[in-house]
């Protein structure tokens, strides 16, 4: 038998089951959480009056057309593991997101973004189908033209409307290596004014890196046949320090997709793996799993000492407001170094019903993230930023620490048409609202 059709026939087989499943979990009343390999959520969450669905078999890439450019895709498959199989045909993913953890289904229930967003827009917006498990056990195709309320409703939905256990996904030509120049700014002015130029370029990838005030970096990436030379951050190399020291590199296409995963950008600093003793020793685990496993294991076992506030942050800031959200963020949170990355929703037959952002707007993604000393109450950091960033008429990603009120949450995300989606496709409620899901409970 042809190995494609015992591909789907298995895909059916384990879609059955996990139906089966989910049907007699409702039927008992208990709500569905969800076990995976991977998580990028660092959140605590009540474990009581669950039943968690094994989904780890979900890993599979099920086929890849390279005329139509397309890979259909199991949702649980990580970006690594998708990355590998797409190479072999000369392909990309439109848009992969920078850790090699982060699952295809997770990255569409959220707002996935990487350095090609400024081109592609979100992950979301370079999917052409799925197929979501419901909390019923019943298994929806949705596209733009089936079921399209769930399609457009499912993005930034965080897994509470089901889970996305197969996606038609979008990809493009790669070359073998990327040609990277890194140029530097003294001030912000000019700097987000040369983000927003370059944003309309034909250039394949476009993301920044911010080290001070006066010392910002904006970092273009060409697709190229050939490379005089040919970096390697996988190991004693770090890249981020890369970016300061080399005006211009090259990668494989490979290693640039995951330039950011050895060191976790640079919060592998918190493990001690950037002194180079320390990296000698310890190769294999010098990459985000690592760091996630260790990071979920100090939630668990760590209290809270009251002497520190964890911030960690994914806002979306609209171009012109940038240089005044960069000075707010210098002067009053102080984390550097901080990621830059550009990206513009695009204009689609109808809105993303739970995404805040502006279709067609150029924004500025801030990602930063460490532990500050702190003598204020909790939250005090994590709330300056939220309120700020709706000052400016920004948005953030909801995987981040998000300390909103109920009624300041849903004044943002659409609670009304969220509630109608709810009632269509989760009456029962057997995952938890949005607001539940993604607001941490203090």
């Amino acid at each position: 038998m042809d190995g494609r059709v015992l591909m789907e026939a298995d895909y059916r087989r384990k879609t059955e089951a996990l139906a089966a499943e989910v049907s007699n979990a409702r039927a008992r009343g208990e709500r569905i959480g969800l076990r995976k390999s991977t998580s990028n959520l660092f959140r605590h969450r009540s474990q009581a009056g669950k039943h968690f669905i094994d989904v780890r078999s979900f890993h599979r890439v099920l086929a890849i057309d390279p005329q139509r450019m397309t890979a259909d895709v199991e949702g649980m498959i990580t970006y690594e593991a998708l990355v590998e199989e797409t190479l072999k045909y000369g392909l990309l993913p439109a848009i992969v997101p920078q850790l090699k953890t982060i699952t295809v289904g997770g990255a569409v229930s959220g707002l996935g973004i990487e350095s090609s967003s400024f081109k592609f827009g979100l992950v979301h917006e370079t999917i052409e189908k799925m197929e979501i498990m419901l909390g019923d056990g019943r298994l929806v195709t949705c596209s733009c033209r089936e079921n399209p309320d769930l399609f457009f409703g499912f993005p930034n939905s965080y897994g509470t409307l089901g889970y996305a256990l197969r996606l038609t996904i979008r990809l493009i030509p790669a070359k073998p290596y990327v040609h990277l120049t890194h140029t530097r700014f003294a001030d912000p002015e000019s700097y987000f004014a040369r983000v927003a130029e370059r944003a309309e370029s034909p250039v394949d990838y476009l993301d920044g890196t911010i080290f001070s005030r006066g010392e910002m970096y904006l970092t273009e990436g060409q697709f190229v046949d050939h490379a005089p030379s040919v970096s390697d951050y996988t190991y004693m190399d770090i890249y981020y320090r890369s970016i300061q020291q080399k005006s211009e590199d090259w990668l494989t296409a490979k290693d640039y997709i995951w330039r950011w995963d050895t060191d976790w950008f640079w919060c592998s600093k918190h493990f001690y793996v950037q002194q180079p003793g320390i990296r000698r020793l310890f190769k294999w685990a010098l990459n985000s799993r690592t760091y996630q496993r260790i990071m979920r294991l100090s939630y668990s076992l760590m209290p809270d000492s009251g002497r520190t506030e964890s911030v960690i942050q994914d806002v979306d800031i609209p171009i012109d407001k940038a240089p005044e959200f960069f000075d707010f963020l210098l002067s009053e949170i102080g984390i550097t170094p901080v990621w830059v990355c550009p990206f513009r929703t695009r204009d689609s037959a109808r809105a993303w019903d739970l995404s805040p952002l502006r279709p067609g707007q150029l924004y500025v993604n801030f990602g930063f993230w460490d532990v500050i000393p702190t003598t204020h109450e909790k939250g005090h950091f994590n709330r300056m930023i939220e309120r700020k960033t709706m000052e400016v008429g920004g948005a953030k990603g909801l995987y981040s620490s998000a300390w909103y009120d109920e009624a300041e949450f849903w004044s943002i995300y659409d609670q009304p048409r969220y509630v109608e989606l709810k009632q269509t496709y989760d009456p029962q409620a057997v995952f938890p609202d949005l607001y539940s899901k993604c607001v941490r409970r203090h």
